[in-house]
């Protein structure tokens, strides 16, 4: 366990010269720490980085087992694993964000399965049950979707999961945006004016 709580803390990335001591939280949805999504994460956290101070991270950083849905945190609001504080330490992050920015992939028209599982494991700070664990009030999530084929309905299939999570942490769901016809780095570059124009909306 204490394996995972220092990769957890080694390799996330803050950056930004920021006003107001605003914090923006950007995830990497993706397994992938060097692909199409990571290059849209590094983008949005290069651009945000003027008004934010910035902290980036990858979902893949973090190790951490499936939910048993053993229900225990609905009556606790805390996890009874053994690895819960990883989890912990993730919501710290969002915990200490004013807005979060989630970039995901399609793997099989959804959210990649690592980012399923963490959204699992945060059953503990649903509010469709009392008591659970919260996170600050007043912050606003936005999401980025990216598909390898043309179509424009499994971008939204993905970004409904993102702003479903959001609902259910209480994060305002203020924006998004999906990008077709994106399946490696190279393919980022000649959408880039369309992600920039978005990061000037958070």
């Amino acid at each position: 366990m204490l394996e995972n709580i220092q990769k957890s803390v080694s390799i996330s990335v803050r950056i930004g010269g920021y006003r107001g001591c605003m914090n923006a939280l950007v995830i990497n949805c993706s397994p992938v720490r060097t692909g199409a999504t990571a290059e849209i994460a590094k983008l949005v956290s290069e651009q945000l980085s003027a008004e934010y101070s910035v902290k980036s991270i990858c979902i893949d950083d973090y190790s951490f087992s499936f939910c048993k849905g053993c229900r225990s945190c609905h009556n606790t609001a805390k996890c009874v694993m053994s690895d819960a504080i990883v989890i912990e330490n993730i919501m710290n992050e969002y915990d200490e964000a004013d807005i979060i920015v989630s970039v995901s992939p399609s793997y099989w028209a959804d959210i990649p399965g690592q980012f399923k599982a963490f959204i699992d494991r945060c059953t503990p700070w649903c509010n469709t049950h009392e008591p659970h664990a919260s996170i600050k009030p007043g912050k606003k999530g936005y999401a980025i979707a990216l598909r390898t084929g043309p179509n424009m309905s499994e971008c939204e299939r993905i970004i409904g999961s993102i702003e479903h999570f959001y609902g259910h942490l209480e994060i305002e769901c203020k924006g998004h945006l999906g990008l077709t016809s994106i399946e490696y780095k190279t393919d980022v570059e000649v959408r880039k004016q369309e992600i920039v124009d978005f990061c000037k909306s958070m």
